[in-house]
């Protein structure tokens, strides 16, 4: 059997070659990701560091863990869809040439030990290459993770010989996973049946697949009603689950949508001979129509789901910005300039806010745990009642009245990190420490908001003076905004929009760490999917040309064919970007990146479609259709 599989390789370079780069990009993504996980967890603060840059350094490569871990479970789920997927289609490809090795004496035991042995070398030889290119690929998963400011200068992701247990699993285990299944299904195909492509070879449905299918889009709208329930942090990684649970039920699903879109494209195609046989070869060749549209369904949802969350959660906080602040105008300066706001004429009110460079120290308690954590960002001094008057949102529990002397309120950013009303935090400042009472707390909010709540004799006065400051300042009516000349003036609409406008770029920076790689593979997974589908087709164009069509006209036959699964592909994944979006406060749609992936995925497939065609077509259609005799 060995020396069987290793002569079918020789023959079927091209589809066998398509297996084999999967398999090595699914190992060197997920070995990548782990390798830079447990080295973002495992890495040591450097000595010499004071304190504050000590905790910054460690958080921060804490959250890199948190994104890698992400990271991780996408591309795992991509590793053993898209390698397990291959296989099975690699099998279907061959069921002519399985049906004649039964024909000529083969047994299905045989058959079965020939397919589990061609992906066992497939999967070790794709683990070899994988192993090195996991290596190279940590280099850029390490510069996205600094460029988001997570982790300091000179990281790299540290070897660990224990991942080559994960890597020979990704590589070889779902290799033979993949292709067990398939396997065992065309060794009960009965040899005549295959070579006439009738009975249960046409039966793409199996009982198997209508089961995970429909479980997986039951589970996925399960998942979306869970979602209504979810607090906004988890939203994120609930979009991601949705996603990837309805991407997938809807891949699986994808031969019941193939012949209906046909048909549906049908009455755009049949103007011409060509979009009518393109129209028939749809309907025709639904296993391949379905496998080649699969990684596209995964990638458009995977990737317009976790994008679109985040789009929505930005219009959220822009409207949640604009209906919560009361005031004219934003100016950004100094504690001591914001001072002054307040004696110009024609100025109402004004809220200044002076985020203030000190360390509170709080132990967090919940049941059956505790430790202690120390926060530097979003310390934020306020005046209660301007505060108020400025911002409509109320505190959760406890008054914001009683924001005096030493004591603090919790921010928005801490809702949930166990500190209650009545716990003590300790605040550490140059030239002493001061124990401040917890008295509020403010509700979770969309927008980035302050982590502590603090009165302004809490903190020494040089302090406050010489730090940056927020004030949101209301006009008297008719006084001109021109009056207020101190710092940076901004109208609040502005600020607000330059505000969300930051926010989705720290979300793009995000997408990017988290689907980089992964998107990448998802990518090449498809045009991979396009070449190992018309590697196969050589005798069936040789047969359309043999009847009359020009090399040309078949060219363009398989063109508008491709151009129609992709068209489905993108219709299914966002199909699981309305999954995702549903039961939002706000949906907002990413138009501009639907429309580069629609534009990429038609190009790529469409480029990819014509060189395949014409590789196929380069042999004389008279030798092929004899030789298929």
């Amino acid at each position: 059997m060995l020396r069987l599989s290793l002569s079918t390789f020789g023959e079927r370079r091209r589809l066998f070659g398509g297996a084999l780069l999967t398999v090595a990009l699914g190992v060197a993504l997920v070995q990548s990701s782990l390798l830079v996980m447990g080295s973002t967890a495992r890495e040591r603060v450097p000595d010499g560091l004071d304190q504050a840059t000590a905790d910054r350094v460690r958080a921060g490569f804490e959250g890199a863990a948190t994104l890698m871990g992400m990271t991780v479970l996408l591309s795992g789920f991509l590793g053993f869809f898209i390698v397990g997927s291959t296989f099975a289609f690699t099998v279907a490809q061959r069921r002519r040439e399985l049906a004649l090795l039964r024909l000529v004496g083969g047994g299905r035991g045989q058959l079965y030990r020939l397919l589990v042995a061609e992906a066992l070398l497939l999967g070790v030889t794709g683990t070899a290459l994988g192993v090195p290119l996991g290596v190279v690929a940590t280099w850029p998963q390490s510069w996205l993770l600094n460029a988001l400011g997570l982790v300091p200068d000179g990281f790299s992701a540290a070897w660990e010989p224990r991942v080559l247990w994960v890597s020979g699993f990704v590589g070889i285990g779902v290799s033979l996973l993949g292709v067990l299944s398939a396997a065992r299904r065309a060794s009960r195909v009965r040899p005549l049946e295959a070579l006439r492509d009738s009975g249960s070879v046409q039966r793409v449905m199996t009982v198997g697949r209508w089961f995970t299918g429909l479980s997986m889009v039951a589970f996925c709208a399960g998942l979306v009603v869970l979602a209504q329930r979810v607090e906004l942090a988890g939203a994120l990684a609930m979009s991601m689950l949705v996603a990837i649970v309805g991407a997938t039920g809807l891949s699986v699903l994808s031969p019941l949508v193939v012949p209906l879109a046909g048909r549906v494209l049908g009455l755009l195609l049949r103007a011409t001979v060509l979009g009518e046989i393109a129209e028939a070869n749809l309907r025709d060749g639904v296993r391949r129509s379905a496998s080649t549209a699969a990684p596209l369904i995964v990638l458009t949802g995977l990737v317009l789901g976790l994008a679109g969350t985040m789009a929505s959660l930005s219009e959220l906080s822009e409207q949640e910005q604009r209906r919560t602040t009361v005031g004219d105008l934003v100016v950004e300066s100094t504690g001591a300039e914001a001072d002054r706001i307040a004696s110009i004429p024609g100025v109402a009110g004004v809220s200044v806010e002076v985020t203030v460079p000190i360390r509170i120290q709080a132990e967090l308690r919940e049941e059956g745990w505790a430790r202690t954590e120390r926060y530097y960002d979003g310390l934020t001094v306020i005046d209660p009642a301007a505060y108020q008057q400025a911002h409509l949102i109320r505190p959760r529990a406890g008054d914001l009245a009683e924001l005096r002397g030493d004591t603090i309120a919790v921010g928005p950013a801490l809702v949930s990190e166990g500190i209650r009303i009545g716990d003590s935090v300790r605040a550490s400042f140059p030239g002493g420490e001061r124990e401040l009472r917890v008295v509020a707390a403010m509700p979770e909010t969309v927008a980035e908001g302050a982590t502590f709540l603090l009165p302004r004799d809490a903190v020494p006065a040089g302090i406050v003076a010489e730090s940056p400051a927020v004030s949101v300042v209301r006009l008297a009516p008719g006084a001109d905004p021109a009056i207020v000349d101190i710092g940076r003036v901004s109208t609040m609409a502005d600020w607000v929009a330059a505000d969300v406008e930051k926010q989705q770029q720290d979300n793009t920076a995000f997408l990017a760490a988290l689907m980089g790689l992964s998107g990448l593979y998802a990518a090449v997974a498809v045009v991979n999917a396009v070449v190992m589908a018309g590697a196969e087709r050589g005798v069936e164009f040789a047969a359309a040309r043999v009847t009359g069509l020009t090399r040309r006209q078949v060219v363009w036959m398989a063109l508008i064919e491709a151009w129609a699964v992709t068209a489905i592909g993108l219709g299914l994944g966002c199909l699981t970007l309305a999954g995702v979006l549903v039961g939002m406060p706000v949906v907002a749609v990413p138009w501009r990146l639907l429309g580069f992936l629609a534009a990429g995925a038609f190009t790529a497939v469409g480029v990819t479609s014509v060189w395949t065609t014409l590789l196929a077509t380069r042999p004389s259609p008279v030798s092929l259709v004899a030789a298929r005799e």
